[in-house]
């Protein structure tokens, strides 16, 4: 136990001393330099962060801006988490829905979710859908892969001994293949996590009138780069928190598959 709590007090120590060491750098590096003239230093932003939550921008507080990417987030990722499980364990566990399924998947797979823009908007026009296609796209591939790749590397022995007790292919699914493609699935999920917070800067790009990623493209047009720090300060911060909690939800729900690490 205590080696335990060495371990995460050097962790948190070193994150403390990279994070520091960052700021220091920055701010000398802008503190009466040429590179100041173009980006302000760490104190200025940093003020300005905490002053936009009782000061709004474009008539939404920080905050305001961070839950309206959220909730565009949440519903792009929440489609895309069911919809890439069903499918990837689907094709995982069917030759037969691989076959149909899969070459139109790696079709799109490639495909990186700002070529989607021009028709997400002849499809969905403008407004909150294209942004939620956006990063659905975003999220769905990677969560399908890992679906597909978990359901896929499954022990036959397994699915073998759950025939031989009596299994059909429905039970065989839910018993064995499902419980045991969860760890992969999981790990899709927190990667598509990251992805699908950082494409929402470019599913704002789509005419939107809030969020974090329009703070950073409303800066550009104004030519204010505190602003744009501001904004990605709060992406940074949102993407961090949600890694977070998905590390927490899969060391909770995994625990009989925990990392070495």
């Amino acid at each position: 136990m205590n080696t335990l709590l060495l371990q995460k007090t050097k962790s948190v120590g070193a994150a403390l001393f990279s994070f520091t060491a960052f700021l220091l750098f920055w701010h000398f590096g802008t503190y009466d330099t040429q590179l100041g003239n173009f980006i302000p230093g760490p104190i200025p932003v940093i003020s300005s962060f905490f002053n936009t939550f009782v000061e709004p921008i474009g008539g939404h507080s920080v905050l305001g801006h961070m839950g309206v990417s959220f909730m565009r987030v949440l519903t792009g990722y929440t489609i895309a988490a069911v919809s890439g499980i069903v499918l990837g364990v689907l094709m995982g566990w069917s030759r037969y829905a691989a076959a149909v399924f899969r070459p139109f998947y790696e079709m799109i797979r490639p495909i990186p979710p700002i070529a989607w823009i021009p028709l997400a908007i002849l499809w969905f026009g403008l407004g909150e859908a294209p942004m939620i296609f956006l990063i659905f796209i975003a999220a769905f591939n990677n969560i399908t892969l890992n679906a597909y790749e978990g359901a896929l590397s499954v022990d036959k022995t397994l699915i073998g001994a759950s025939k031989m007790l009596g299994a059909n292919s429905i039970q065989t699914l839910f018993t064995v293949i499902l419980p045991a493609s969860v760890p992969a699935i999981f790990a899709g999920l927190q990667v598509a996590v990251s992805v699908a917070w950082a494409t929402v800067v470019a599913a704002e790009m789509v005419r939107s009138q809030a969020g974090a990623g329009w703070l950073i493209i409303n800066g550009q047009l104004v030519n204010n780069t505190t602003q744009i720090l501001v904004g990605i300060i709060a992406i940074g911060i949102v993407g961090f928190l949600l890694a977070t909690i998905m590390r927490a939800l899969e060391d909770r729900l995994c625990l009989w598959n925990k990392r070495a690490t």
